[in-house]
């Protein structure tokens, strides 16, 4: 079907998802996105209390939802308590998927480690006790400094395990970057490895940590925990430095969560600081954990015999929420990956989609046309070299994906049969704000839904379900959310 834009009258190629994947989508229809936004305006705090005690297990449960009197710093479900790693792992082992793979890691030069529910949860109590006894509690604030690898989801799960606040710093960022961050949390605990691995090259962790330290400011460390993945020689500070091994070791497979506040800090992330000095964003337990599974749940569709796989860096918000939170509060099976697209070869997320048999693949628009370029280059990595069968949802993150791209991850990744949820959201937001489960294209007041027709390139969709987002136009008069105006939550 082909539509055209009256604004731009450009030729507009209209998708239809199969019947099979209408049948089973967890919003199936326009009419149950409505009837959720129906509940939503009618019974605003009883919709989003509804959500809270289906979607997560609460110690002490809340009897207020929403509390909004001290405007503008308003507090969800504020005398509920629950711990946000109980809620990944033990619950999950308690429902009897403790044999079920949490995590397949594939490490960048291919090794393949799966880690189950139950191994998964031994390893966060391990390091949490370790954490326990060196003095970290609740409230304290721990730097995390590592590579993606399945050390450091645990580190995040072990802090928030007891009720320490986590701040990840992308492996990436320079010394005075980590040192920075250090000084700004006050950090009591840095988390880090000996060295990464991507694209075959060994890359210093510990020793960038050594230096940050050594800038000054960040007194408050007390201790770094060393997580071995090359095992190479490194320098270590008596008194200070410890092997990750170590620490664990002896450790009881058994820790008890410390039971915190909904509204208690889970982690501290800052943005890249691109337009200045970069700002702590600090999302809570009980708000943040509800949309992150939430949003997993209905803009991926994510079923039980899924393996979904964001390619997104645990340093980055994406990988917090869809990564080490989302997938795991739902039970999911998901792939964590070191490495990087183009090595060995540019055919390497394919491959690896085909090796593990990944039914839902979350990606940036940047690797996308990187990997278009490469395709187009040499057979031998274009995704018709692998099978892909396996896949039935794709999805976007970072920024617009332009129509051409969007054309060719359509047809030559999800085989013309994958609808692709384009997602707009950020930092602060902590998860999904528009998705298409719900897409319009840029000039076209129509809202399509995910399980209805999609447009190419349209970054955009209707308003998340209880989300009232509101467009203010210069005329001052509120309209429906407009991805080129400037946007407010009419509701927090």
């Amino acid at each position: 079907m082909t539509t055209t834009s009256e604004s731009t009258a450009t030729p507009l190629t209209t998708y239809l998802p199969s019947a099979e994947f209408v049948k089973n989508a967890a919003i199936p229809s326009m009419a149950a996105y409505d009837a959720l936004c129906k509940e939503a305006e009618t019974d605003y705090e009883g919709y989003w209390g509804r959500l809270a005690n289906e979607l997560l297990s609460w110690k002490q449960p809340f009897t207020q939802v929403l509390d909004e009197s001290n405007t503008p710093f308003f507090k969800w479900f504020a005398d509920g308590k629950l711990n946000a790693s109980y809620n990944c792992l033990d619950r999950n082992v308690e429902k009897g998927l403790g044999n079920k793979t949490a995590i397949i890691f594939e490490a960048d030069g291919g090794e393949v480690t799966k880690i189950t529910y139950k191994e998964l949860l031994d390893k966060v109590s391990q390091i949490a006790n370790g954490l326990r006894g060196m003095g970290v509690k609740k409230g304290d604030r721990v730097v995390i400094y590592i590579s993606m690898s399945i050390d450091g989801v645990a580190a995040m799960q072990a802090c928030a395990r007891i009720g320490a606040t986590h701040s990840v710093v992308f492996g990436g960022f320079s010394a005075q970057s980590l040192r920075d961050r250090v000084e700004d949390t006050g950090a009591v605990a840095v988390i880090t490895a000996d060295h990464q691995v991507r694209g075959g090259k060994l890359l210093p962790l510990k020793s960038i940590v050594d230096e940050a330290l050594a800038l000054g400011g960040c007194d408050s460390v007390k201790n770094v925990l060393v997580v071995k993945r090359s095992g190479s020689e490194i320098a270590m500070t008596a008194g200070r430095d410890t092997w990750m091994d170590d620490v664990v070791a002896g450790q009881s497979l058994l820790c008890e969560p410390e039971w915190v506040e909904a509204e208690h800090p889970l982690f501290l992330l800052y943005t890249s600081g691109s337009t200045g000095k970069p700002k702590g964003v600090q999302h809570s337990t009980g708000g943040y954990l509800l949309h992150a599974a939430l949003t997993t749940k209905w803009t991926f569709d994510l079923k039980a015999d899924d393996v979904f796989w964001c390619t997104a860096d645990i340093g980055w918000v994406t990988g917090h929420t869809y990564i080490t939170y989302g997938p795991l509060a739902l039970g999911g099976t998901e792939i964590v990956f070191e490495g990087v697209p183009t090595y060995p070869d540019a055919g390497r997320f394919w491959k690896m989609i085909q090796d593990h048999k990944c039914t839902v693949f979350y990606t940036a628009p940047t690797a996308i046309r990187s990997l278009i370029k490469a395709a187009e280059a040499k057979d031998s990595v274009h995704p018709k070299s692998y099978d892909l069968s396996s896949l039935r949802l794709l999805g976007s993150v970072g920024e617009p994906i332009n129509p051409a791209a969007w054309e060719w991850y359509y047809k030559h990744v999800g085989g013309s049969r994958c609808p692709i949820v384009d997602t707009f959201w950020q930092t602060e937001t902590g998860g999904h704000m528009i998705t298409p489960h719900a897409r319009c294209h840029a000039h076209d007041s129509r809202f399509l839904h995910f399980a209805l027709p999609w447009n190419p390139g349209s970054h955009r969709g209707r308003n998340w379900q209880g989300c009232a987002k509101r467009t203010r136009r210069h005329s001052g008069c509120q309209t429906p959310m407009a991805f080129h105006d400037p946007q407010y939550l009419g509701r927090p």
